[in-house]
Formats: C-alpha cells, sequence, structure tokens
C-alpha cells in the first residue's frame, strides 16, 4: 500500500504544481477612466497654479509641450 499511497502523493504534488503555474484569466477589459483626461490626477506632478478641471489651461499646456519638442510622435532619433 505504501507505494500507492506514494504515487498518489506524487500524481497531488503535480497537480498542485501546474495549478499553481497557470496562466492567471485576461478579461480583456483594460484600463477604463471615466474623468475627462483634464480632471487631473490630484497629485504633486501637476504644474504650479494649473486647477483640476480647467480644460483650456490643459490645452493649453499640451499646445506648449508640441511646440517646445516634448511631443513622442515627433521626436527624431539622435
Amino acid at each position: 500500500m505504501t507505494g500507492r499511497s506514494a504515487l498518489i502523493l506524487c500524481a497531488a504534488c503535480g497537480l498542485l504544481v501546474l495549478a499553481a503555474c497557470t496562466e492567471k484569466p485576461q478579461t480583456g477589459g483594460g484600463v477604463r477612466v471615466d474623468a475627462p483626461p483634464y480632471a487631473g490626477t490630484g497629485s504633486n506632478f501637476t504644474q504650479p497654479g494649473w486647477k483640476a478641471g480647467d480644460k483650456a489651461g490643459w490645452e493649453q499646456q499640451l499646445k506648449a509641450r508640441q511646440q517646445y519638442g516634448q511631443n513622442e510622435y515627433t521626436r527624431s532619433t539622435r
């Protein structure tokens, strides 16, 4: 009986190891953002003087970033 119980124990351990190594299910939902981008994050990384929800100021800052070369789409490789 010890040989059979050892075989069952090894099989159970093998199944446990295989179950632990499986891939987690992917929901495919992505990141959902309910707030508009100009609402802000409330973090310390905002520009001084900018208030969350200021859409005109947010758009102005984006235009300024594009003019000063901080646009990742038009940045040239050096």
